[in-house]
């Protein structure tokens, strides 16, 4: 029986391990090995600069009320979205490894946007999967003792929270479960193209997935890692949850296609995910902070303003962002300050 979750088989979920009908055969050990070091591979790897830190800072305000949105970028696919009166982490990582280990494994190369010192209070964390860049045991501890949210992660995730962590107080639900965040403020967990594992023996034994938020503000869809596939997903998502105001879409670690085609999007497929989402606005993540893969550091943006470009797409629609710049739907939002990277962005 699987170490993280005990329940009833579903249609993704067989006892043991979870799956997904709609997506692809995972990649063989063999395979891995093949991409990480065989010689070619090894020779098309690009090299990322030891350090490559964003000028800006993030301190936000304590609380933003009503409807507006303050959207901070921390880095990676770690976002602090304020509304309504909430502060919502997604996916926090503020370790220097996105490892197992504290030696090995990818370092980032910039600051997260926001000092941990100078979070508001946090009240929900949403973590989308195990893989160590998204689910960092180390953050989750430091918040549940300096702000005790809950953490809202899908079937099995809270397991591996709790071996590491008793006191983070985690909530776990499957696919298409709706979660009450405040008096105005709800969730849906929704199926996403991905896997998950923490070690060489855990495979799918905890569920991954994506976020539709419902606000008074409109609703944001997290995307935290997913393949484009058939796009059935981002389709059905604008189906059962439409209209969706902003899409928060991950663009990197794509390389090489052969390997990677199933599990990340590359810039072109997160351009057509958006607009197979309906969304009015995207955000994109997953970039520029760990190396993951072997695309150089600027390459998603740069494919990312070629596909929007392509598309027919106003690039104002589609933004990226350095850590510790921020996403406001308040135009000269009146909680920035000179200097900290705020953008004055505004509803089209």
């Amino acid at each position: 029986m699987s170490r993280y979750y005990n329940g009833p088989v579903s249609d993704h979920f067989d006892g043991e391990r979870f799956f997904d009908r709609h997506g692809a055969p995972q990649r063989s050990r063999r395979e891995l090995l093949r991409w990480r070091f065989g010689p070619r591979s090894r020779a098309l790897r690009a090299k990322w600069p030891a350090w490559a830190p964003s000028p800006y800072v993030d301190r936000p305000p304590a609380r933003v009320e009503g409807a507006h949105w303050r959207i901070s970028y921390v880095g990676h696919a770690s976002f602090l979205i304020q509304t309504a009166g909430l502060n919502i982490l997604l996916d926090p990582v503020w370790s220097k490894r996105a490892s197992p280990f504290r030696l090995v494994g990818p370092k980032r190369v910039n600051d997260p946007g926001i000092a941990f010192a100078d979070l508001p209070p946090i009240d929900v964390v949403l973590v989308s999967h195990g893989h160590y860049d998204h689910l960092d045991v180390a953050t989750l501890s430091r918040l549940a003792a300096a702000h005790r949210p809950r953490v809202i992660t899908p079937l099995g995730n809270d397991t591996i929270m709790r071996n590491h962590d008793r006191a983070i107080a985690a909530e776990a639900y499957d696919w298409q479960d709706r979660v009450v965040l405040g008096s105005a403020v709800a969730l849906t967990l929704v199926p996403t193209r991905h896997w998950s594992a923490r070690n060489l023996s855990d495979r799918n034994m905890s569920l991954w997935a994506s976020f539709v938020i419902d606000t008074p503000g409109g609703r944001i869809y997290f995307v935290a890692d997913s393949a484009y596939g058939d796009g059935h997903n981002f389709r059905q998502v604008r189906r059962r949850h439409g209209p969706l105001r902003l899409a928060i879409l991950p663009i990197g670690a794509y390389e090489p296609r052969w390997f990677m085609r199933d599990q990340h999007m590359n810039p072109a497929e997160s351009v057509q995910a958006f607009i197979d989402s309906g969304a009015e606005f995207a955000l994109g993540h997953h970039y520029g902070t760990f190396q993951l893969t072997d695309e150089a550091i600027d390459a998603p943006l740069i494919a990312l303003a070629g596909a929007v470009k392509a598309a027919g797409i106003a690039p104002e629609r589609f933004c990226t962002l350095r850590p510790g710049q921020v996403w406001s739907d308040k135009s000269g939002n009146d909680d920035s300050q000179p200097g900290d990277g705020a953008l004055g962005l505004t509803r089209t």
